[in-house]
């Protein structure tokens, strides 16, 4: 009856030392976001006074100097500005902003499984947030494409609260013992997905894309911030623009003009392949394109356009314009312009987005709240 009784208390002492208040997770998650912004451009330098610094900083930095040997898309430019956004966004005001609008008080944690993409640097990271910070536990799928990134930064938070180290697993294999699911794919995966999970409480993901609607009245830096949204991650992410609309009778000067300070782009082999290769099949195909060396542009009634590629319509009425993306909204990402049209984002911010702007509008941390 002792050897019980002490166990019992040995258990609840462990589940207490695992529990932490909401404020604990922001206090880590603040550290992890000073921590990333050292690796934030290529002058960002060490910093003194962060917490285990002289374990993790070192490696870090080799870490993002050699994953584009694992993933010729992760460049070190791309792995610096998901540093820098993740630090912008891991603020103390950020984390408190966005959990106040939810109750947390969670007392019973539950295992959610994290399907992630591997499309961009860190892309599963805000699902990985979501389930701690509201005192859940994750049990994470990694793409082949984006593991090694995440699981270092799992290390040090746990440095920083070695509480963490109950609530973070990776797993290799079949996902199991787990109470919902997270799962990030395209719409080919997202029928295993149905499979697999649709017994579980789940947010499915499937492809979306996001585009730009401009008038003809924008300026050269609006231009330039639209080049960003475009190429940043070479297209490869879901908040990339991938299709624009013009209005009819579009000037094209401007608008190559701004793409033109991505130039730079002509330097990276696996995405010139891509051009070089679009290229071609447009041209054997006899599709009229506009070219500008980098970037192509072909009018199409479709979003998901190739690395490389632009799709582009042409409106005539922009009232006409919305109620037509009022009705493809399940495929839209998000909307870059300055029109009016309902919930979009200014130019250069596609990659920016808040701790509350949930991919494809599903709440995620509301989701996790309610299971």
């Amino acid at each position: 009856m002792i050897f019980i009784t002490l166990c019992k208390f040995n258990a609840l002492k462990g589940q207490l030392q695992t529990n932490m208040q909401l404020q604990e997770r922001i206090n880590a998650f603040v550290e992890l976001g000073k921590f990333l912004n050292q690796f934030s451009s290529e002058t960002a330098s060490k910093q003194q006074n962060l917490q285990h610094n002289d374990r993790f900083y070192d490696s870090m930095r080799q870490l993002i100097a050699t994953a584009h040997h694992h993933n010729g898309w992760f460049t070190t430019d791309n792995i610096q500005f998901a540093c820098k956004s993740w630090a912008e966004a891991l603020s103390e005001a950020n984390l408190k902003q966005w959990t106040s609008a939810y109750t947390i008080n969670t007392t019973t944690p539950k295992t959610i499984a994290i399907v992630m993409a591997g499309n961009v640097p860190l892309v599963g990271f805000h699902d990985f947030l979501s389930v701690l910070i509201s005192g859940n536990k994750v049990l994470a799928k990694l793409s082949k494409n984006d593991k090694l990134l995440l699981p270092f930064i799992a290390k040090y938070i746990i440095a920083i609260e070695p509480r963490f180290e109950a609530y973070i697993a990776f797993s290799e294999g079949k996902l199991e013992n787990f109470d919902a699911v997270i799962a990030t794919g395209s719409d080919n995966t997202s029928r295993y997905f149905d499979y697999y999970f649709g017994k579980y409480p789940n947010i499915i993901r499937k492809n979306r894309n996001s585009i730009a609607v401009l008038t003809g009245n924008e300026t050269p830096a609006q231009l330039e911030a639209l080049a960003h949204d475009v190429f940043r991650y070479f297209g490869l992410g879901c908040r990339n623009v991938s299709k624009i609309y013009f209005p009819e009778g579009y000037y094209m000067d401007p608008f190559f003009n701004g793409m033109y300070s991505w130039k730079q782009m002509v330097d990276n082999n696996k995405y010139i392949n891509n051009y070089d290769y679009n290229k071609a099949v447009y041209l054997m195909s006899l599709f009229n394109i506009l070219d500008n060396e980098f970037l192509l542009l072909k009018e199409d009634e479709g979003m998901s356009s190739p690395i490389s590629v632009l799709f582009y319509e042409y409106y005539t009425d922009l009232d006409s314009l919305k109620v037509t993306l009022t009705s493809e909204a399940e495929k839209i990402q998000c909307i870059v312009g300055q029109t009016g049209i309902e919930n979009e984002i200014d130019f250069g911010m596609a990659q920016s987005p808040q701790l509350w702007d949930y991919a494809d509008g599903v709440d995620t941390l509301k989701f996790i709240l309610e299971l």
